[in-house]
């Protein structure tokens, strides 16, 4: 590897996370006759700058959520939409992103962005706590849990990679090159979706098998798009500029507009759903 691919890699860490600021909607999400609609949106961040990558606990009305500070050093925050209460859950001299809950409901584990250019996973108690660090040998932009020792996860280098990691052994594998970022448990399965992004033409939705270790195509894109989340029902809902579309992969043949009350002026990007399906969290360009 030169001089300049060395110099690139380095920089991959800050160019993934310099992002414009944005804000945290949530909606009620309804699910009619086969049709999405939201409606009530409510911004639950109200905060200059950057918060983003939203996740909902899976039994509480909580959603994670990370947010730079005056310093410009991204912390976890959750916002419980019962109460209307925001709580800081981490206030540390590193960078948190991607929080995510670990299969025993315990912890967050996310993304931890140090000074020196690293990028570890580690994971932090809920309740609040130190970090313990689980994977530190590589560079992790995302990830997703397929259960308590295994992950899937998004690597960054000269070419971004899925790779299956096992926590306990720490062994790992490529699975595919030239991914997005956008890594999910498809319910009702024990596969994991993701973006592939070898065709420039056309982006494909896939579903990795983890105990086949087998690949298949879901379905294409919507073009340019790669920000998505999964309904528990097994509907798609994705984001493209300032809509917001939805499909049934097993049953429909193209996307479909979610309908909202009032349109979208901003770009939307990362969406959430909540585990009944009633709440859908997006994130918009401020």
């Amino acid at each position: 590897m030169n001089r300049i691919s060395i110099a690139f890699l380095l920089l991959l860490p800050v160019l993934t996370f310099a992002q414009a600021g944005s804000e945290i909607y949530l909606f009620d999400l309804k699910n009619k006759k086969g049709e999405l609609s939201i409606s009530n949106g409510k911004n639950i961040t109200n905060h200059k700058g950057y918060d983003n990558q939203p996740a909902f606990h899976p039994d509480e009305p909580s959603v994670f959520y990370s947010s730079f500070n005056d310093d410009g050093r991204a912390d976890i925050k959750s916002y419980n939409y019962k109460t209307g209460v925001t709580t800081s859950i981490t206030t540390t001299s590193e960078r948190e992103y991607s929080p995510t809950i670990t299969p025993d409901k315990q912890f967050l584990s996310c993304i931890i962005q140090r000074d020196n250019n690293a990028q570890d996973l580690g994971k932090y108690p809920i309740k609040g706590g130190e970090a313990v660090v689980l994977i530190n040998d590589l560079i992790v932009g995302y990830h997703t849990w397929i259960d308590p020792e295994q992950l899937m996860i998004f690597v960054l280098g000269e070419t971004n990679t899925l790779q299956l990691y096992n926590i306990r052994t720490k062994e790992h594998e490529v699975i595919e090159e030239k991914i997005g970022r956008s890594l999910h448990k498809i319910p009702g399965d024990d596969a994991i979706s993701y973006v592939s992004k070898k065709t420039e033409a056309a982006w494909v939705i896939k579903k990795f098998e983890p105990q086949a270790k087998a690949t298949a195509d879901i379905f294409n894109t919507l073009p340019g798009s790669e920000d998505l989340c999964w309904t528990p029902d097994g509907k798609i809902i994705m984001s493209s500029d300032t809509k917001i579309y939805f499909i049934d992969p097993n049953h429909d043949k193209e996307w479909k507009i979610v309908t909202l009350q009032t349109p979208f002026t901003s770009k939307v990007s990362r969406l959430a759903v909540s585990k009944d399906g009633k709440k859908l969290a997006v994130v918009v360009a401020e």
